[in-house]
């Protein structure tokens, strides 16, 4: 297999984040695409895996995930090379909206084309659940089911839910799952 570019890398993450609208979220189905698909830089139970870590890390899920993306592909340089290219779309545009702000921020075109973008920016975040969900174990839905009921019903803080899901996960892993392989 031929060793990926540093340049490849942050082309793609580029083109990620230049055509993406709606966050972090609507990026991911963006990246899979990319990352399993096109590239094949990683198989789908890897990018879960960095997916899984990315959401538990501190930060944006679409930079963490091309960070860790890009280190899994080309380690320290792979990980700047693919956070960059995923950050430098947003803050070019940022900046050029920020300069010309005060004359477009009435505009009637403006403001039609981001409700327009609205249902799109939706169906982007709502995706990659039904992507995700697909390979998940029937119990794992109900326990994601749950979650979201606590969260969004119950008011609880999804660190807390993160923290027992982890803490979950290592007690099975060390007690059934060490079974399970014996």
């Amino acid at each position: 297999m031929e060793r990926t570019s540093l340049s490849e890398l942050f082309g793609s993450f580029f083109k990620i984040g230049l055509f993406t609208f709606g966050g972090g979220y609507a990026m991911v189905p963006l990246i899979e695409a990319e990352v399993i698909e096109r590239k094949k830089w990683l198989p789908q139970s890897e990018f879960l895996d960095l997916l899984t870590l990315a959401q538990s890390s501190p930060g944006p899920i679409a930079i963490n995930t091309s960070v860790f993306i890009g280190y899994k592909v080309r380690g320290l340089r792979g990980a700047a090379a693919a956070a960059l290219g995923a950050v430098l779309p947003s803050f070019i545009i940022i900046l050029i909206v920020a300069i010309f702000f005060a004359e477009i921020r009435h505009n009637a075109i403006v403001e039609a084309a981001f409700k327009g973008m609205r249902p799109a920016v939706v169906a982007l975040i709502v995706v990659p659940v039904f992507s995700l969900a697909r390979g998940m174990h029937p119990a794992l839905i109900v326990v994601v089911v749950l979650t979201a009921l606590a969260v969004w019903g119950l008011g609880w803080s999804p660190v807390l839910l993160i923290i027992a899901g982890a803490a979950a996960g290592i007690a099975w892993a060390l007690t059934i799952g060490k079974k399970a392989r014996s």
